[in-house]
């Protein structure tokens, strides 16, 4: 008991001079390092070009889906995709001997309404040779009325026969018109020059009218459509030059023009569709993203040099003077290049000091002694 009384009152004592111990000593923070010859800018507003991006894909000017138009098995497909094609080519074949029957069908009945025309048509000059010596008997009161009648009747029932037999024949090469379109129906062309882009069909495989066959797009000749918010529509318009970036081309923009502005808007995207045409270029290819840049006017913005910012990964920073020329690393949100300066989304107002150029030093909680 008396053991557990001395340790009690021992245990508040040192606890005492321990405190007393600490509270002797000062912790006192060394100056900080100081950088010497950095040089810092100012940030001020500045005017700059205000434009937006529109993007969209590259197509072709002329596109042409080839589709069947007639029910029947295939019987060759002639290309590929890639291969260059030229108008009025045979693409791919589909089987032709019904059509091709018909044909020769045709064929005949045109040739049986020939003769039946030339038959006709000799009766009836034989009849018009008949009337005429009738005419001359009976205007010399040499011929009864009745013989006279019946001959001009004779001519015009043979007449009559011929024009039956004209429009049998019109007839009859109408069908064989229709009959040779039909067979031509089996033989897929191309539309225009151009190069295959796509292949959906196979020998074997049975075609049926408006089924989907090949694609054919004309070569030399692509456009970029893209596509504008309906707020800033006003921004363009047909025949204006736009510069255009293709994330497949590392060069210099394309000069686009402005070929069609699409009247109608997308109703879930409230959106309108641009279509730019692009120069000539065999490297060009459908599919390709591309972004057209359309000025709106000026706008005033914080710029700051490249150099003074610090990528760390996906962030950037730049070193930022506070109190007493102390660097701060600040993180921030940079937007487009100006030339060799990035535009100040966030982090970075305009009147505040930022380093130049860090160098690759770790500046931050360093004086900086300005150059």
């Amino acid at each position: 008991m008396k053991m557990k009384m001395v340790l009690s009152i021992l245990a508040p004592a040192a606890l005492a001079g321990l405190t007393a111990c600490s509270s002797n000593r000062e912790v006192t923070a060394g100056p900080p390092e100081t950088v010497r010859d950095v040089q810092v800018i100012t940030l001020q507003e500045q005017t700059v070009p205000d434009a937006f991006d529109a993007v969209g894909t590259v197509h072709a000017s002329r596109t042409a889906p080839l589709a069947a138009q007639v029910m029947g098995v295939i019987t060759a497909v002639n290309v590929r995709e890639g291969d260059a094609v030229k108008q009025g080519q045979v693409l791919a074949t589909i089987d032709d001997v019904q059509p091709r029957a018909a044909v020769e069908q045709s064929q005949a009945a045109l040739s049986a309404s020939d003769h039946e025309l030339a038959a006709a048509e000799s009766e009836l000059a034989l009849a018009q040779s008949t009337f005429n010596r009738m005419q001359t008997l009976y205007d010399k009161k040499s011929l009864s009325p009745q013989e006279y009648d019946e001959a001009r009747t004779r001519l015009q029932s043979a007449a009559a026969r011929r024009d039956t037999a004209r429009a049998g024949r019109a007839q009859a090469a109408a069908a064989l018109d229709q009959a040779r379109t039909h067979l031509d129906y089996s033989r897929v062309r191309s539309p225009f020059n151009g190069v295959v882009t796509d292949r959906r069909v196979d020998p074997g495989s049975l075609a049926s009218p408006g089924m989907p066959l090949l694609t054919v797009e004309a070569g030399g000749q692509f456009r970029l459509e893209a596509t504008v918010d309906e707020r800033d529509l006003k921004y363009v318009r047909a025949g204006q030059t736009v510069p255009v970036e293709l994330d497949a081309f590392d060069a210099q923009p394309f000069n686009g023009k402005v070929a069609q502005i699409v009247p109608a808007a997308d109703p879930a995207s409230r959106s309108f569709t641009v279509k730019i045409d692009l120069p000539a270029n065999k490297s060009l290819r459908s599919g390709v993203f591309g972004r057209a840049a359309f000025a709106r006017g000026a706008r005033q913005a914080v710029l700051i040099p490249q150099s003074a910012v610090t990528e760390r990964g996906q962030l950037q920073t730049v070193y930022v003077l506070g109190e007493s020329n102390i660097a701060m690393l600040r993180y921030v949100t940079l937007g487009a290049v100006q030339q060799d300066r990035r535009e100040v989304l966030s982090g970075l107002n305009a009147g505040e000091t930022v380093v130049a150029s860090a160098g690759g030093r770790d500046l931050a909680g360093k004086r900086i002694e300005v150059r």
